[in-house]
């Protein structure tokens, strides 16, 4: 397997977007493989979904299947890190992942890390956005934009608590508390 399979389809709540697929997710066969990725522990504890699940392709593909949440990157190639990826890289394929978004048209399109985003803006065109934590002021065609911390091992400066905030509001957003 050279890259992951996008897990995206119509009717999805959320879209999770990454930088790009790193080489033990691709060599495990799933999103956030990596025993020290931060991804899955967040999720659990962010009331994003009403069970915990263990890091797995079947629990990836429940979680697209049962609960709307879908997965892909900005950048299709995988990479031990994200720091080896080349402005070549972007140029390729965050047009594709637009025109997949435009396709699709996921409730939010969550991106994680600024990296991501930013380069995901910069190469479709959009270089005049500033990307903030949380909930973006624009939208990707009629999808909400909401960016968190890359929960990679790589990102030392944001620990689990600090990403789990950040996941905790999109589930917020996804999970509205009636009045």
């Amino acid at each position: 397997m050279d890259t992951l399979p996008d897990y995206i389809g119509h009717d999805l709540a959320v879209l999770s977007i990454g930088l790009n697929p790193s080489t033990i997710s691709v060599r495990e066969g799933f999103y956030f493989a990596n025993t020290r990725n931060r991804f899955w522990s967040a999720l659990n504890a962010s009331g994003l979904l009403p069970e915990n699940l263990p890091p797995s392709q079947q629990a990836q593909e429940k979680i697209f299947r049962q609960y709307r949440i879908g997965f892909t990157d900005v950048v299709k190639r995988h990479s031990a890190t994200g720091k080896s990826l080349k402005a070549a890289d972007y140029r390729k394929w965050a047009p594709v992942l637009e025109r997949k978004i435009q396709k699709f048209a996921p409730g939010i399109c969550w991106f994680h890390g600024k990296m991501a985003a930013k380069n995901f803006f910069k190469y479709t065109g959009h270089s005049d956005v500033e990307v903030t934590w949380g909930k973006q002021t624009f939208k990707i065609t009629e999808s909400v934009v909401f960016v968190s911390p890359n929960p990679s091992p790589a990102n030392a400066a944001y620990s689990l608590q600090e990403i789990t905030v950040w996941y905790r509001e999109l589930a917020a957003m996804v999970h509205p508390q009636s009045p």
